[in-house]
């Protein structure tokens, strides 16, 4: 009896002292990228080596938003062995800063957890100021403009624009150099309330390019009661 406890003793002692001994070391657990304009995508890799005595296995590898994917190149990790989790951010309409979590759960007993961080400095083609026009209701209904800015190194030389109401149009007007532009937007109606989404289309990429959005917004004289009627979706920026 005693010797079998004492079998059961060295027995577990030597699977805890294997756990303690497995280690998946990480290079590094944070990315910053910074994707070109002609980039359709952003990829971080995250390299790792087990410096333990037994092997890891990757339970799951998670991403925080449906735009990243990411997966370790095997499953199993050898002792000795090294490795990386390859995570690929899709730009799509995506500018500004974008930070992205993959989150990484293994056998490894010591840190079973790992949250790496992707973070992608996308540039935006053009800029727009401001993003958002609006009459009052009392105010004449005299154009508003809308300033577009192509940074120097930006690929654009051209922009259309689009109303999604035919009552409140706007055009594009040259500005004072070949990298700015004016929107000018003038509503011909005031009877009711409206919104209107301009979607605002470089020419890049040729084949897709990428859209940018401003809304435009008249609020009806009429009083509260115009308060009732329906206004146009207007989809966030992207």
């Amino acid at each position: 009896m005693k010797s079998t406890k004492l079998f059961l003793i060295a027995a577990a002692s030597l699977v805890l002292s294997a756990r303690a001994n497995a280690q998946l070391k990480w290079e590094q657990t944070a990315v910053d990228l910074h994707p070109t304009y002609s980039d359709t995508v952003a990829v971080a890799h995250f390299k790792y080596e087990n410096v333990g005595t037994t092997p890891i296995h990757f339970n799951s590898v998670r991403t925080s938003c449906g735009c990243t994917a990411a997966k370790p190149a095997k499953d199993n990790v050898a002792p000795g062995e090294k490795g990386e989790i390859t995570a690929t951010l899709q730009i799509g309409d995506r500018t500004g800063v974008q930070q992205k979590t993959v989150t990484v759960e293994t056998t490894d007993p010591r840190t079973p957890t790992t949250a790496l961080q992707l973070k992608a400095t996308i540039p935006a083609l053009i800029e727009i100021q401001p993003a958002f026009v609006y009459w009052d209701g009392v105010e004449p209904l005299k154009p508003k403009t809308i300033s577009l800015h192509a940074p120097k190194d930006s690929p654009v030389t051209k922009v259309t624009v689009t109303s999604s109401d035919p009552m409140i149009p706007a055009k594009v007007v040259p500005g004072p150099s070949p990298k700015d532009w004016t929107i000018s937007v003038e509503p011909t109606d005031r009877n009711q309330l409206r919104a209107a989404t301009l979607t605002i289309k470089p020419d890049y990429p040729e084949k897709t390019p990428k859209l940018y959005y401003a809304s435009v917004r008249v609020t009806n004289a009429a009083g509260p009661a115009a308060a009732s009627t329906p206004i146009a979706a207007v989809p966030p920026a992207k």
